[in-house]
């Protein structure tokens, strides 16, 4: 039979990395912890530079509401461009038939 190395539960364990006050970067390939001031209306990620708006569910807690379209659109543009010019000219392929 196993020993416990502690009293805790699971639950009470994870408890103690639990982070208030912090919502991660919705952007799959960023998944930054991002800290916004008290009563922000929106936040950007620094890392990946996404931009979301937030709500607040009490004065500790923001949540995510969902992205500023403008900003993603334009962030998403320029990578494409980006990895577009990267692209050898050979290795595209033709559309139709």
């Amino acid at each position: 039979m196993a020993e416990r190395k502690s009293d805790l539960s699971s639950a009470e364990s994870l408890r103690k990395t639990r982070t208030y006050g912090k919502v991660r970067c919705h952007n799959p390939s960023c998944m930054e912890r991002i800290q916004p001031p008290p009563g922000a209306d929106h936040v950007k990620c620094p890392t990946c530079g996404m931009e979301y708006r937030i709500y607040w569910v009490n004065p500790q807690l923001p949540r995510i509401r969902g992205p500023v379209w403008d900003v993603n659109r334009k962030i998403a543009e320029e990578k494409l461009a980006q990895l577009e010019s990267q692209t050898p000219k050979k290795a595209k392929k033709k559309g139709g038939k």
